[in-house]
C-alpha cells in the first residue's frame, strides 16, 4: 500500500510518502528540490554512479514513521545537499527547509 500525505514545516508544504512492503516500510518526504528518506536510501550510489543527476537528498536511519523522519538526525547526505548547507546530524525538518 502507498500513502501520500501533506506535511507542513513552518510555512512550507511537502509531500510525505509511505510505501508498505513485506517486512519493511519505505519513507520519504519530498520538497521541490530534493528529499529526505529512510535508511533504504543509498547516498553513496547517488554521489558516485548517479552524480551527474545532482540529487539533493538526505538519509535517516532507524525511523519507522514520517514524523520520526522529520525529527531524526540525518545520518548521511549527498554532495549536492551539502552544497545547500545540509549536513549529517541535521534534523530532517531543517534539511527540508533548505530544499525549498
Amino acid at each position: 500500500m502507498v500513502t501520500m500525505v501533506p506535511i507542513t514545516v513552518g510555512e512550507y508544504s511537502f509531500v510525505g510518502v509511505e510505501v508498505k512492503l513485506p517486512k519493511t516500510t519505505l519513507l520519504t518526504i519530498n520538497s521541490p528540490k530534493g528529499y529526505i528518506m529512510c535508511g533504504a536510501l543509498d547516498v553513496g550510489l547517488l554521489n558516485t554512479r548517479l552524480s551527474e543527476r545532482k540529487i539533493i537528498a538526505g538519509r535517516a536511519v532507524g525511523v519507522k514513521t514520517l514524523q520520526e523522519l522529520l525529527e531524526a538526525p540525518l545520518e548521511s547526505v549527498t554532495t549536492e545537499a551539502e552544497a545547500l548547507g545540509i549536513v549529517a546530524g541535521m534534523p530532517g525538518h531543517e534539511a527540508l527547509l533548505k530544499m525549498v
